[in-house]
């Protein structure tokens, strides 16, 4: 793990939603740094902010208030466009639904991210976190033909393919059985360990946060 500066740095965050003209406070005033190669966890219960925690700093929504820096850039100063451009280079996303796209396969539903970042060749060393996460001879299946810890695997090797600084994962294992969950839950701590990739982790489960470095807990729009 790096000592520097954090990767990620949060300071006074709130965000406010406004729905029939009554406010709704998602995020009061969070505190937070990640450094650099950590795998972090943040655990809450269903509406306590941590998914709005996750699109702030993936760069998909924006805050009321507060500071946010994603690998020493400040969100806070970003139009929409600046922001969208930053999430293709500096973030990875894994969702609870894979978000495959059907019709293509495994190898191309991770070119598609390469695509949207105009990128055409993958990083050194791709082959083998494709070897890592075992899917490495499925590429050429669609989604269909893939067990749904498979598919959250090409998920994982798409999210990883552009290099980002960090890995943001939202509830990774929500629609997985234990054993898969188990098995993608280890596929994300060994890459955090072999090749320091920065994650962060949102979910309800205590056994799966258990994998991370470590946990913070959010309730009511507050880490603790």
């Amino acid at each position: 793990m790096n000592n520097g500066s954090p990767i990620i740095r949060v300071r006074g965050l709130q965000k406010t939603y406004h729905t029939s003209d009554v406010p709704v406070q998602a995020l009061r005033g969070v505190d937070l740094d990640v450094a650099k190669g950590e795998f972090l966890a943040v655990v809450g219960p269903s509406g306590s902010g941590k998914s709005t925690l996750f699109h702030i700093l993936g760069g998909l929504a924006a805050p009321t208030d507060g500071e946010v820096w994603i690998d020493g850039e400040d969100l806070r100063r970003m139009s929409d466009a600046e922001r969208t451009e930053m999430r293709q280079r500096k973030v990875g996303f894994v969702f609870q639904k894979y978000n495959l796209l059907p019709t293509l396969t495994a190898k191309d539903n991770i070119a598609i991210a390469q695509s949207l970042a105009g990128k055409t060749t993958q990083p050194a060393g791709f082959e083998r976190i494709l070897e890592e996460l075992g899917i490495a001879h499925r590429l050429t299946h669609r989604p269909r033909a893939l067990s749904g810890g498979e598919q959250q695997r090409v998920a994982i090797a798409r999210a990883l393919v552009n290099e980002p600084a960090i890995l943001l994962a939202d509830e990774p294992t929500g629609n997985l059985d234990t054993a898969n969950s188990e098995a993608v839950l280890e596929i994300l701590r060994r890459l955090n360990k072999s090749i320091g990739q920065t994650i962060l982790m949102i979910t309800h489960n205590p056994e799966a946060a258990a994998y991370a470095d470590r946990t913070v807990t959010m309730r009511d729009g507050r880490l603790s």
